[in-house]
């Protein structure tokens, strides 16, 4: 006994570490039969990046998973994706990790995780998942014995958290399968079987640019009997649910060698009203569970024919409502009187006799009546709508009688009476003289609130006017904030807007008493980065933005007495608007600010991330105290003109990026600005700058400094300020101006005072007079330079007067040396030693005693006697080697 447990044991064993090994062994061996087998039968590349085999997962079957598989198309859709999923799971037995490379595998099970399936037909009709090699093409190329692939005889598959886009360009249809969950089981070996489904998932559905589905939910189960041999395929208990619309179907599709026969039979189960709301999607009919209703409403169809080429099943589907309300339990009015009668319909089976009829459409909330009735023909070609619009409804009573959100605040009286033919060629081909437009549309006292908005708009009168070709604005009053608006104006392009996604083009004369440019800011959230966080719930901030619309594409003549900008107050600002492609262009819009004038040309586009700009300003008047202290840009040009009192004129061209406010960021600006000042007063004391200048050079006072008329020219570019040289007047002082300052008020000046020698002092003016005559003191001239550095509120100041008085001396005693030289060398000393001494008199025109003459004084001694002594002194003995 002891000898049959440990043989038993020991066999165990053995299989447990087959078990174990056997994934090892086996895993090159199924990743290279996979591959091969795969891509030696598709025109496309099939890989995957890593597999697992497991003989536990689905024991006692042997289960083969699949990470990251793809299917990329070669030749004509080179590189797209076909085919993604994160996971594939295929199940099989045991005994086929033991087949030969050239056997086939038998799959009993697929599951596919996370995937993306992308199937596309171009216009000329060829399809991206066209994709299997012909048998006898592989036949020809390669040997049949080695490329075997699978059998698929498959008891159960799913398909998980799966998306599936097909794009037919040609027929310009979107079908799109998102969050799609499916699965099915069945013996698909069988000849004669039934597979047994269960499917939810949301569609979309895009017909020729018409959405008529938009992420609706759908579940389908369905039992499909199959049969293999006469590829016939009948659906025998099924029941779909479209939103929350229940639908029973039956019938069969039998896939034929040329085409297709199609006979489906769909219905509601019941004809309560109910049925209509759950048509709607569950986000806008909220729980419909405990809503009363009476009435009926039901949906019959019948989809039958051959489906090739050239033809499409015949149709026949029925909605109909007759005289049904609905009221929901929460809400105080019911919707009353419903009545609706709608078809589609193809008698033909040619796409183009497709067309929708909806002869009754009607409802009544509290005394409100609407109606609508609807042709639409040939569907899938060149559609031809009729349709007309009748009633009044309070919108307020709407929200009365229907889940609308509450914090709309939807309130005002809707009044339309429109009718309208037209055909979708047309609208393409921007021929709206084809189209046929009657009737008005009245609002008045509306009221709506949204996120998108920064505050509710109030309209209390709008008024359309709908002529053939254009629409026309006979009248627009509304409020927003602060903001009032008027408008009138007309719309030429009404319906390329409604139906051929065309921005809208009009024409508009637009009056506003108050513009409030902050009540446009959109607050949107932004979740900070991870390392910004708090522990917690996500930390977002606020971030209002002004963004140009996309759908605008018109001209409008603006007015408005007062605009609000930033904490600019402008008046009567008036000018023509261009707006078109997310990007406003203004031509001679003018303003009064400042106790002047300003006209603007330029652009503004919030088209990109950053909003750009580029602008030209005609400034006449602008008071420059004011000015100078709410505009950071014109700080940031010419910071030293906070000290002055007066008037400027400009014309300024500048271009950059802007804020989210639309403000200038400095750093982005270029641009130049030729100014004029037009001042009575300046204020030195104001400027850390001109009190240092101030107090460097004594013979100045900057008080009385004359900028009257003074013109200049700057350019900046990259946080530069470039000054193009340009001389001012003190007295008769010339002072010549030139260099640069950057945004960060670091900057380098050069200054040229071009002063007479009165200004010296007592002794460089007995110099003068000693040497060239008294009448030269009057006419001599002194250029001193002075730099400007360091920062408008910590500058320094350096100047060379000194070295210029010493030049000077050196000058006048040089050229009277050859005069004196003749008369002897006591003759010379006598003259220079007075001038050495210096004149004692006390000079009458000069009575300032002050650190700028002390140092022209010691200048001029210093001078003096250096000439002195070359004059009496010996000559050094040459040690270069030059000639005396």
């Amino acid at each position: 006994m002891k000898k049959i447990f440990k043989i038993t044991g020991i066999t165990i064993l053995v299989i447990l570490v087959l078990l174990i090994a056997a994934p090892f062994l086996f895993k090159g061996k199924i990743i290279k039969i996979i591959k091969n087998n795969v891509n030696k039968n598709i025109n496309a590349t099939f890989d995957f990046a890593d597999a697992d085999v497991s003989l536990f997962r689905n024991f006692p079957n042997a289960s083969v998973t699949l990470d990251q598989t793809s299917v990329i198309n070669k030749a004509p859709f080179t590189g797209d994706t076909l085919f993604y999923a994160g996971k594939m799971n295929v199940s099989m037995s045991i005994k086929e990790l033991f087949k030969g490379e050239g056997e086939p595998l038998n799959v009993d099970g697929i599951t596919v995780e996370n995937a993306n399936v992308n199937i596309l037909v171009d216009k000329n009709g060829k399809a991206n998942y066209d994709i299997a090699i012909p048998s006898d093409k592989t036949n020809n190329t390669t040997d049949t014995s080695s490329t075997a692939g699978f059998n698929l005889n498959l008891k159960n598959y799913s398909i998980k958290n799966t998306h599936i886009a097909y794009i037919d360009e040609g027929a310009k249809i979107a079908l799109v399968l998102d969050s799609l969950n499916h699965s099915g089981s069945g013996d698909l070996s069988l000849e004669n079987s039934e597979l047994t489904t269960k499917t939810t998932g949301l569609t979309s559905f895009t017909l020729d640019s018409v959405n008529y589905l938009n992420k609706n939910k759908v579940q389908l189960d369905a039992v499909i009997g199959i049969d293999l041999k006469h590829n016939k395929y009948s659906f025998l208990k099924n029941q779909a649910i479209v939103n929350q619309l229940p639908l029973v179907f039956d019938g069969y599709v039998q896939v034929n060698e040329n085409n297709q026969d199609v006979n489906i039979n769909f219905k509601t189960p019941s004809s309560d009203f109910k049925n209509f709301l759950a048509v709607i999607p569950e986000v806008y009919s909220k729980n419909i569970e405990n809503v009363k209703t009476t009435g009926n409403f039901t949906v019959n169809g019948k989809i039958n024919g051959i489906v090739d080429d050239k033809h499409i099943p015949k149709l026949a589907i029925t909605v109909a409502s007759k005289n049904a309300s609905f009221k929901y339990p929460d809400l105080p009015k019911s919707v009353d009187h419903i009545h609706l009668s709608a078809a589609i319909k193809n008698e033909t089976g040619i796409v183009e006799d497709t067309y929708v009829t909806i002869d009754t459409l009607s409802f009544k909330i509290d005394q409100d009546v609407f109606n609508g009735r609807a042709q639409i023909k040939n569907l899938m070609g060149n559609m031809l709508v009729n349709a007309t619009v009748n009633g009044q409804l309070n919108l307020a009573n709407l929200s009365q009688a229907y889940p609308v959100p509450k914090d709309l605040g939807l309130s005002g009286i809707l009044d339309a009476h429109v009718a309208t033919a037209f055909d979708m060629r047309s609208i393409e081909n921007k021929n709206y003289a084809n189209t046929k437009n009657s009737g008005t549309l009245n609002l008045s006292g509306f009221h709506y609130n949204s996120e998108e908005m920064a505050n509710p708009i109030a309209i209390q009168q709008a008024n359309l006017k709908f002529n053939p070709t254009t629409v026309t604005l006979n009248n627009f009053q509304a409020q927003t904030g602060k903001t009032d608006l008027s408008a009138t104006g007309s719309i030429s392009n009404f319906m390329g807007f409604l139906f051929n996604n065309e921005g809208l083009e009009g024409n508009f004369d637009l009056n506003s008493n108050t513009f409030n440019v902050d009540d446009f800011m959109v607050a949107s959230s932004i979740e900070k980065p991870a390392a910004e966080k708090k522990a917690g719930a996500p930390v977002v901030k606020e971030n209002p933005q002004i963004k140009i619309p996309s759908f605008l594409d018109c001209t409008i003549n603006a007015k408005a007495n007062t605009v609000l900008y930033d904490d600019l107050t402008l008046k009567n600002v008036q000018g023509k608007l261009i707006v078109k492609d997310e990007k406003a262009t203004l031509q001679n819009l003018r303003s009064d600010i400042f106790n002047g004038q300003v006209a603007l040309n330029g652009s503004v586009s919030t088209k990109e991330t950053t909003p750009k700009f580029d602008m030209a300003l005609d400034v006449a008047n602008f008071d420059i105290a004011s000015s100078f202290e709410q505009l950071d840009m014109l700080q940031a040009l010419a910071p030293i003109a906070k000290v002055l009192q007066g008037k400027l004129n400009t014309n300024l061209k500048l271009a950059g990026s802007l804020d989210n406010h639309l403000s200038p960021i400095l750093l982005s600006l270029s641009g130049d600005a030729l100014a004029q000042l037009l001042t009575k007063d300046v204020l030195p004391q104001n400027s850390k700058l001109l009190d240092a200048l101030n107090g460097k050079l004594d013979f100045i006072d900057l008080k009385n400094i004359n900028l009257s008329d003074l013109k200049t020219h700057l350019t900046f570019t990259d946080g530069q300020v470039n000054v193009k040289p340009f001389t001012i007047k003190y007295k008769d002082i010339a002072i010549d101006i030139v260099g640069s300052h950057k945004f960060d008020k670091t900057m380098d000046y050069n200054l040229t005072f071009d002063i007479p020698a009165k200004y010296l002092g007592s002794d460089v003016n007995n110099l003068i007079t000693k040497l060239n005559g008294s009448a030269a003191t009057q006419t001599t001239i002194v250029p001193v330079k002075v730099n400007l550095g360091g920062t408008f509120n910590s500058p320094t100041v350096t100047s060379d007067l000194k070295s210029a008085v010493t030049n000077l001396t050196q000058q006048l005693v040089a050229q009277q040396k050859q005069k004196l030289v003749n008369q002897g060398k006591e003759k010379v000393q006598d003259a220079l030693t007075d001038i050495l001494k210096g004149n004692t008199k006390k000079d009458s025109t000069v009575t300032k005693q002050d650190s700028t003459k002390a140092a022209s004084n010691q200048a001029v001694k210093e001078a003096a006697k250096n000439i002195l002594n070359g004059l009496f002194n010996k000559k050094k003995k040459d040690t270069t080697g030059a000639k005396q």
